[in-house]
């Protein structure tokens, strides 16, 4: 099977996820890997919820992986492969560093090693990929200091994944739109 990488970006609740199941439906066998941390159900049902409502559309073929080193799965399972979603990875990968409240220079090159870690991951996985992404450069600057570092590291990584993708695709009112 020849590779291809497909990243699907959008908004919140745009479709991004079921635009990308939608891309694997004639795959028996998918890889999904979902890198955001578990919430804990007691104290954020939400969240809970949106995770369950995910399980509960993957097919029985599909093998689910909740793991925050989608490099080292990438590399090592088998494809196809679906990310979801790059933004929950970016969460927990500055999660792990234990630095939300650090100046940036002071971790910038340790995050960006992780990050590099995943783009040639990403750019040399064999066989079908897609990757789910979050859009968040278009509304307002935040107020907090951590919710502009996400927003900047999500952007540049959003960049770095759709230049070694062969296709991407805007998700906007749920409609697909091939960027």
């Amino acid at each position: 099977m020849a590779s291809r990488r497909f990243l699907v970006t959008g908004g919140i609740r745009s479709g991004k996820s079921e635009f990308a199941e939608r891309l694997l439906t004639d795959q028996p066998k998918v890889t999904y890997i979902a890198p955001g941390p578990l919430p804990d159900p007691a104290t954020d049902l939400e969240w809970a919820a949106r995770i369950e409502a995910h399980r509960r559309r993957r097919p029985p073929g599909w093998t689910t992986m909740e793991t925050s080193d989608v490099a080292a799965v990438l590399q090592t399972a088998e494809p196809p492969f679906l990310i979801d979603c790059l933004g929950t990875w970016l969460t927990t990968a500055i999660d792990r560093l234990g630095v939300w409240d650090q100046p940036l220079d002071e971790w910038q090159g340790a995050f960006d090693s992780h990050a590099q870690e995943l783009i040639k991951a990403w750019q040399s996985c064999q066989g079908l990929a897609v990757a789910v992404t979050n859009e968040v450069g278009w509304g307002l600057v935040s107020e907090h200091r951590s919710g502009r570092v996400f927003s900047d590291l999500l952007g540049q990584l959003n960049s770095a994944i759709a230049a070694v993708s062969d296709e991407v695709y805007l998700m906007v009112a749920g409609r697909p739109l091939r960027i």
